[in-house]
């Protein structure tokens, strides 16, 4: 004979309480994962960031400090070397603008460093070395081209971090120093591209396979069917012509205006006029021989008129 056990009951409230339950847990959890979550942006700026009483002093202000110091360090022998050994007068001065912008800017550095404690290398890395060595072995147009090249990929390079520590320091000393550099940096690509050296489609090429691909690929603008013919100059639009209005003239004194009116109409108006001007000659009269005092022996009539 079976045993039967009487079945637990489940109240719609206790339901009710678990699934509201459930679904603070699944809300909860993704906010207390992110917020654990290390590695990302912010939580590498807040870590990673000292306070100064220049403002605060990010790990990428640091990575430019020193960056701006290495530059200075293998760009400055580079330049003295273009200057003496420069068979071409274009190579000759990007050389003395290296020697010029990197004692300028080298010094500028190194003050910054000391106002907020940085220590600075004193010698170039590996790579900047490596340069170095590549143009002492570089002879006659082989040097012009390399000297032209090498510079202006590594001043690009650092363009773009000087670009980024100007857009989002927030040190007051780090963002001087950035407008510095940017104007260093700046002249001497300048100078670099003007001896018509520099191989543009190699850098570009190094850039495109250096960045990761953008998020978003927008689409490329359509290019030429042909090769574009000579330039039409463009014809200016002509001025358009708007006819003026009468100049108006200032008005003339009364005296020596002439009048417009015919004589019969001068005429009605100077009738019009004498008899109001009597009726006024008369009444002053009048007024006037009531006020005379009466003296004695003086009739109370008016007297007449003469």
């Amino acid at each position: 004979m079976r045993q039967h056990f009487p079945r637990p009951r489940v109240s719609g409230t206790t339901l009710i309480v678990t699934g509201l339950l459930a679904t603070l847990a699944a809300l909860a959890f993704p906010i207390w994962s992110y917020a654990d979550r290390s590695g990302t942006g912010l939580d590498t700026l807040n870590t990673q960031s000292v306070p100064t009483r220049f403002g605060p002093l990010s790990a990428t202000d640091r990575i430019f400090i020193t960056k701006v110091r290495l530059a200075g360090l293998w760009e400055m022998p580079a330049g003295q070397q273009a200057e003496e050994r420069a068979p071409s007068k274009a190579v000759e001065t990007a050389g003395e603008h290296l020697v010029q912008g990197h004692t300028f800017l080298d010094a500028r550095v190194r003050e910054v460093a000391a106002q907020l404690h940085l220590e600075l290398p004193n010698q170039p890395n590996d790579q900047q070395q490596g340069w170095l060595r590549t143009l002492t072995a570089a002879q006659g147009p082989d040097y012009e081209r390399k000297f032209a090249n090498i510079l202006r990929r590594a001043h690009g390079q650092v363009f773009a971090l000087i670009g980024q520590v100007r857009a989002s320091t927030r040190n007051t000393l780090v963002r001087e120093l950035a407008e510095d550099a940017n104007a260093t940096v700046l002249d001497h690509m300048r100078v670099l591209e003007a001896t018509g050296l520099v191989d543009f489609d190699a850098l570009a090429q190094e850039a495109a396979t250096a960045s990761p691909p953008p998020a978003t690929r927008s689409p490329a603008p359509p290019g030429p069917t042909s090769a574009p013919g000579s330039p039409t100059p463009v014809s200016p639009s002509p001025t358009p012509s708007f006819s003026l209005p009468p100049a108006a003239s200032s008005p003339k004194n009364p005296g020596s205006a002439k009048s417009s009116k015919s004589p019969e109409d001068e005429k009605n108006e100077k009738d019009a006029k004498e008899p109001k001007e009597s009726e006024e000659t008369e009444d002053a009269k009048d007024s006037r021989a009531t006020k005379e005092p009466q003296g004695p022996g003086v009739s109370e009539r008016t007297a007449a008129p003469r």
